[in-house]
């Protein structure tokens, strides 16, 4: 059996000891080993320091989405590669593959084509020159330089693919070298995009490294020009943010952490289009990569009035879905990614049904090409009638096809519930009132990352409850992790440290090739 390699100090070397072995969550079948064991983590860190980021840091803005756009070109060519890796691996279906796989070569493509407009610019400058004295024969100029250590990320693995070049192509464009730790269950396709880019040439030694197996002893070599990112559970981001490095240096952290994310139906006439495209997208979103999203909907809210219209809709939208074994074309869900992560769901459905009841249970039909052993999950709608008294369906989440639908009496007890996941990636607002949704967005948006308006007339143009688009912001305040990603040009905010430059205007204007976000 292969064991994968992890890319460090500009080398190949392989984890010392057996390692830990990636199945197929569906057919158990044993594929490849991973371990970081033994590595020189202080050499790794200091490489990437001194020789990946100088080199990063001699070209122009430009120069450097140029070779964000060739990664891409790279990662097209090997496509049907990571599918396959994704159906072994992770157990999807082609469709939910494609949300990994092509979402992360569209945010590649999006960063190239946004840092090409900064063309020649190796500086940054935040708004105009204020002056400091009379005449503006003194002033202040804010500028924007990328800091010179190594953003270590630490991924989760829902998306293996997605999750690297999300976080990897703001990082690059803004200079500065990436450490990347893929989470242990589905490293195998972050390690092959970063050998297949590695092989290719493209960037300078020490810009990208791989680091697959256990993550202990990296957070020990962060320093105060370092930043990290993760993207996991709050347990371990608790963790993260008191480790003794992170305190010590000051490390900027980003994190992106455990999630409630809400739809929410404002009252609209029974049999209303509005009504119909909440309930497709609440059966959407549980079933899109098996729900496996940070940004699923985990609650559903609508009028008590509709509670009953609401639940036969989203529950025919259920019966649709076949699930199994990916590889057969009648499957439209494959597994969740391993056999933990099915435990950590079936105990969380335990956990909800103390306050919700089954409103429908995909797991009564038969499993296509999969048997009971497998890391196969059906979609499990339940309902919980008095939410206002309930606790557990706010503050529980199950990463998995499982979501929550509950009516409310009144919009302000509406608002109320949802706040009531204290911080969150994502909530969506559906209705045919444009002066309605507008103010419970506004009332809302100060909770969320992100507010996904839908009605009747974006039926067919918006992009979805769940996916993250490189234009917009993807994080969210309180238990979501207080992080930001993308955000167009934002994400580079991350990469960089802001200063002021105080000088006479002849000084700052000779500050060298420099624009403006």
């Amino acid at each position: 059996m292969e064991s994968l390699k992890n890319f460090v100090a500009g080398q190949w070397v392989a984890g010392q000891g057996a390692g830990t072995t990636l199945h197929d969550p569906v057919t158990g079948e044993a594929l490849v080993t991973v371990s970081s064991a033994g590595l020189d983590l202080g050499a790794a860190f200091a490489f990437a320091r001194q020789q990946g980021g100088a080199a990063l840091r001699a070209l122009s803005y430009g120069e450097r989405a140029a070779l964000l756009s060739r990664i891409g070109e790279v990662l097209v060519a090997n496509r049907d590669a990571y599918d396959e890796i994704a159906t072994r691996n992770s157990g999807t279906v082609k469709s939910d593959s494609a949300v990994d796989i092509d979402g992360a070569i569209y945010t590649l493509g999006q960063y190239a084509r946004w840092g090409a407009k900064l063309g020649e610019a190796r500086l940054l400058l935040d708004g105009e020159p204020v002056a400091l004295a009379k005449d503006n024969a003194f002033a202040s100029q804010h500028v924007m330089t990328p800091t010179r250590g190594v953003a270590l990320f630490i991924n989760a693995f829902n998306f293996p693919a997605w999750g690297l070049w999300e976080k990897a192509a703001p990082a690059l464009l803004s200079g500065v070298p990436v450490i990347v730790k893929p989470a242990t269950a589905t490293a195998w396709l972050t390690q092959r995009m970063v050998a297949d880019v590695v092989a290719a040439g493209i960037l300078p030694l020490g810009a990208l490294s791989v680091v697959c197996g256990s993550s202990a002893g990296l957070l020990d070599q962060l320093q105060g020009e370092d930043v990290l990112s993760f993207t996991g559970s709050a347990e371990t981001a608790a963790v993260i943010r008191s480790h003794p490095a992170v305190v010590r240096h000051s490390v900027r952290v980003n994190i992106e952490a455990d999630s409630l994310n809400s739809a929410l139906l404002l009252p609209v006439a029974e049999g209303s289009e509005a009504l119909s495209l909440f309930a497709r997208e609440v059966a959407r979103e549980m079933t899109v990569k098996s729900g496996q999203k940070c940004t699923a909907i985990r609650r559903a809210f609508v009028p008590r009035a509709l509670y009953t219209a609401a639940a036969e809709l989203i529950a025919a939208q259920l019966r649709k879905t076949v699930v199994g074994n990916p590889r057969d074309a009648t499957v439209r869900m494959g597994a969740l990614v391993s056999q933990e992560q099915k435990r950590h769901v079936e105990e969380g459905l335990v956990t909800l049904l103390s306050e919700a009841t089954v409103l429908h249970d995909g797991r009564a039909t038969p499993l296509v090409g999969a048997g009971p052993e497998s890391a196969c999950v059906a979609p499990v709608l339940l309902g919980c009638e008095q939410p206002v008294t309930a606790t557990r369906v706010h503050d529980t989440e199950v990463f998995g096809p499982v979501a929550t639908l509950m009516p409310y009496d009144d919009l302000a007890q509406a608002q109320a519930l949802v706040r009531r996941g204290a911080g969150s990636l994502a909530c969506s607002l559906y209705g045919d009132d444009p002066a309605a949704l507008a103010a419970c967005a506004t009332e809302l948006a100060d909770l969320h990352g992100r507010v996904h308006i839908v009605t009747p007339a974006v039926a067919r143009l918006h992009t979805g409850h769940g996916n993250v688009m490189p234009q917009s912001l993807h994080g969210g305040p309180g238990r979501a992790g207080g992080g930001e990603e993308l955000g167009g040009l934002r994400a580079l905010n991350f990469y960089h440290r802001r200063s002021a430059l105080q000088a006479a205007p002849e000084v700052l204007a000779a500050l060298g090739p420099a624009t403006r976000l």
